[in-house]
């Protein structure tokens, strides 16, 4: 970012998704059009994530201007942060300039532009116009509008005046560079490292070797040679330059986790995490197939009935629908939950219905999974905190970093949290690959040693949705 002073024009949806925004452009001016504040007070009612966001935007802009006098409302108030916004040792030194009133020429209802100049959207083209008088005001600051919404910025560019994203939230630049969980090594490692050691701890081998300059360990990551059926090992320990691998149980040949078999290399590193006492958070990443509900439901029950490490399983989920929305749904949280867990029913139906079982045998048995697992809508989410529960958040990629914090922030002695998601699959509004709060976890938990996560690339559903996922 060029040092040079700017003026950032803040859009609404960038409020309303990030209330501290206002503070994070470092020596940069804000400019906040009439616009915005109207349509933040529009959208101030409510119990959702937006309007508690708006009330919080409305918060800090009470704060910022009760202590403002005549001269800095004139001129400009200095952004002071918040002592409760972390911006991770960044300071603002900006301004904040608010829109005095509608732009001389507004009578036409276009911001002071003319009509039809940028379209018939109201509060966008009075936005437009508020930039415009703001780049008049300001003649030797470069004036750049910020806004997630990719139409805006469309028609601002198509006339001239500079757009940007909102990228302050974003977890990567890139969503090539997210951490995958596993590594693969050459053929020669061992030769590479002569210092090598080796043990027998609890019926597993360990090893330990001396970490090379440049190289990135991180604990819970797997490890693989080449593409064969070679051996595969997770790291348990990084002190210092000094790295301990374990070889991995084997759940593709010799172990099943309540009926299921790992299908290749990920499922078997993800088994492993699922089934690890010691691994308190783990994320499951991959598109529609790969095993992830499976794998997560299978290590839940084989712990919460045959081991009883865990009391119960509590499923929850985005409720973002694909399609048009249905409406109102009668009946108890978990019946008005019910049409949105299609996914549990169909790997409950795999892990509860044994081929050689009777009709009687199976309905006991869906009785009795139905009773230890249980679903729970995120709404009422807020204020609990679960003892000794396996919870799995299926369909991750639709939350925000906040709401993934609201959920994790749950976990009480003894729980295991289980994410799942496909970050390519993202329907809720101005969430992308970057800034979904599944990328965020992934990204920010992989240097906890009680965290683990992986990558599914092979879909193992049937040969036909193999083919149509690459084919379509």
């Amino acid at each position: 970012m060029s040092k040079k002073r700017r003026l950032y024009v803040l859009d609404t949806n960038v409020l309303m998704h990030d209330p501290a925004a206002l503070f994070r452009f470092e020596e940069h001016d804000i400019y906040i059009p009439m616009m915005v504040l109207e349509e933040l007070d529009a959208a101030k009612k409510g119990m959702s994530e937006v309007s508690r966001n708006v009330r919080q935007v409305s918060r800090f802009l009470s704060e910022l201007i009760e202590n403002a006098s005549k001269t800095q409302l004139h001129d400009g108030i200095p952004l002071k942060r918040p002592d409760s916004v972390d911006l991770g040792g960044n300071k603002p030194t900006g301004r904040l300039l608010i829109q005095a009133g509608q732009n001389k020429n507004s009578a036409n209802g276009n911001g002071g532009l003319k009509k039809g100049e940028f379209g018939y959207v109201k509060p966008d083209n009075q936005i437009l116009g508020a930039l415009l008088e703001a780049r008049d005001a300001n003649p030797g600051t470069p004036t750049v509008l910020v806004s997630k919404d990719i139409n805006l910025r469309i028609k601002a560019a198509i006339h001239g005046i500079a757009a940007e994203d909102y990228e302050n939230d974003r977890a990567l630049d890139d969503l090539s560079l997210l951490y995958s969980g596993t590594r693969e090594l050459p053929e020669k490692f061992w030769d590479e490292h002569p210092e090598l050691e080796s043990w027998i701890e609890r019926g597993h081998t360990c090893y330990r070797i001396k970490a090379s300059a440049g190289q990135h360990w991180h604990v819970n990551q797997g490890i693989f040679f080449g593409s064969g059926e070679s051996v595969e090992l997770r790291v348990t320990a990084v002190e210092g330059k000094k790295v301990e691998f374990r070889i991995l149980d084997d759940y593709r040949r010799h172990s099943q986790v309540w009926g299921i078999s790992a299908r290749n290399r990920e499922q078997n590193f993800a088994l492993n995490l699922l089934m690890d006492p010691d691994v308190d958070f783990v994320s499951l990443l991959g598109t529609a197939g790969t095993g992830k509900t499976l794998l997560a439901l299978a290590a839940g029950l084989a712990q919460t009935m045959d081991q009883q490490r865990y009391r119960e399983i509590i499923v929850t989920r985005a409720t973002v629908p694909v399609g048009e929305d249905i409406g109102f749904l009668p009946g108890t949280e978990e019946e008005k939950m019910t049409p949105w867990m299609g996914a549990l029913e169909d790997n409950l139906e795999v892990l509860a219905s044994p081929r050689d079982s009777s009709s009687w045998a199976k309905a006991a048995t869906n009785d009795l999974l139905a009773s230890r697992i249980k679903i729970r809508s995120m709404n009422f989410m807020r204020g609990r905190t679960f003892l000794n529960r396996y919870l799995i958040i299926d369909e991750a990629q639709n939350l925000t970093p906040k709401q993934m914090k609201t959920l994790i922030t749950r976990a009480g002695p003894g729980t295991k949290i289980v994410c799942l998601g496909n970050v390519e699959q993202i329907d809720t509004p101005y969430l992308t690959e970057t800034t979904s709060g599944l990328t965020f976890v992934v990204d920010r938990f992989k240097t906890w040693p009680h965290s683990g996560h992986v990558t599914l690339r092979r879909g193992e559903r049937s040969r036909l949705a193999d083919f149509a996922s690459e084919a379509l």
